[in-house]
């Protein structure tokens, strides 16, 4: 009987998407057990790819679209996916204001906005879906989806009444919430949240002093930001009576978790939690001879909700090895042989510098997967697999 295999990787970050990779661990396998099967199963966890892998994987449609970029002045062509039939839309916050849109001398998360994604959810509205699922992972914005619910038709008023231009920078010039032109259909639609983080909405483990510096903060401007999402937050509460800014994701995407539950009435979910159940990962799984995953980086953080990890509980849980394959292997992966990874691959040749392994990386991949292939074929036994760091 032929091995069979399932293909589960993330994107490897600016070197290859989810599918790709599948593709390149494919041919690597295919080289060696050519009569090997196949179950590929591109995966996300909220972040980058989870537009491309939930409509791969369900068969959906791409929908193009023009919507504002992570700057007021910016229009951006991107594109959401339809599935179930036209009944689902898959929306990507990433794909409108995602900071890969912006050169780092751009990146200013006390302007930017989340406008586009609100954009991409009235798109959705108007072709009649009855369910949204939002991906939130890679922005560029900390305005705790205040652009995104004025997109939808929250009006933000400063003292003089007039609408407040909302950036992580102006939350508090808000003095009043008008919710009178918010799109009625939300209340029809079932909107479910895929975040990759778990970080509250303010504080020290908020949205913008664990994530603002990437986005372009100074450590002054994060003391602004993050003081500026302290007083949305309280202003919700009183003016609202909602109180969201402790749950778990809350400040995912620069407190665009935040933004979605309380102007949106979304719920939120782990991301990769989600692919694995719209995937109907766990009976492609139970077919399987090995699970193949991995992402750009593995390291302690993997086991905080990451696409390696996911698939590994799922793995473990049905008693199949798990060999997982990252550009990077950093600290703290010894952790993870506890949670069901059998082992633990850097693909990278030694002395491999940043750009060969971000030209090469698909190459690099298969080839690593191949040496693998072959100790399967000489019966290797996988538990006995040492780890092999790329750091």
């Amino acid at each position: 009987m032929p091995e069979t295999f399932v293909l589960a990787p993330d994107s490897f970050k600016e070197s290859m998407t989810a599918e790709q990779a599948c593709q390149a661990m494919q041919r690597g396998i295919q080289k060696v057990l050519a009569d090997a099967r196949f179950i590929q199963v591109p995966m996300a966890d909220g972040g980058e790819g989870t537009v491309d892998a939930l409509t791969a994987a369900q068969g959906g449609q791409k929908i193009e679209c023009e919507v504002t970029g992570p700057l007021a002045s910016q229009k951006i062509h991107t594109y959401f996916g339809l599935v179930d039939e036209g009944k689902t839309a898959i929306i990507e916050m990433a794909k409108a204001n995602g900071i890969h849109l912006l050169e780092a001398a751009q990146r200013n998360p006390l302007i930017t906005t989340t406008l586009g994604t609100g954009e991409m959810i009235k798109m959705a509205l108007d072709l009649g879906v009855s369910k949204i699922i939002i991906g939130i992972g890679g922005s560029v914005t900390n305005d705790a989806g205040a652009g995104m619910a004025q997109a939808l038709g929250a009006k933000f008023l400063d003292a003089a009444e007039c609408d407040v231009v909302v950036g992580g920078g102006q939350l508090d010039q808000i003095k009043r919430i008008d919710l009178s032109a918010l799109d009625a259909r939300l209340t029809q639609v079932d909107i479910v949240i895929a975040s990759d983080v778990n970080n509250p909405l303010t504080g020290t483990h908020g949205a913008s002093y664990v994530f603002a510096p990437q986005k372009g903060a100074t450590t002054e401007m994060v003391k602004i930001l993050d003081h500026n999402l302290c007083y949305f937050a309280d202003l919700t509460e009183q003016q609202l009576g909602i109180y969201c800014r402790k749950i778990a994701g809350a400040g995912a995407a620069g407190g665009l978790g935040f933004g979605l539950m309380v102007f949106t009435g979304a719920k939120i979910q782990s991301g990769v939690e989600l692919m694995i159940e719209q995937t109907h990962l766990a009976e492609k799984i139970a077919q399987a001879d090995y699970v193949l995953t991995g992402e750009g980086k593995i390291d302690f953080q993997t086991k905080f909700g990451k696409t390696p990890f996911g698939v590994a509980q799922v793995a473990k849980r049905l008693h199949k090895p798990v060999i997982a394959f990252a550009g990077i292997v950093g600290e703290g992966v010894e952790e993870l042989y506890k949670e069901g990874f059998t082992q633990i691959i850097g693909i990278n040749p030694p002395d491999c510098d940043l750009e060969d392994a971000l030209k090469n990386a698909e190459r690099h991949l298969e080839t690593t997967v191949m040496n693998i292939a072959l100790e399967i074929m000489n019966n290797l036994d996988t538990a006995t697999f040492d780890v092999q760091k790329t750091e």
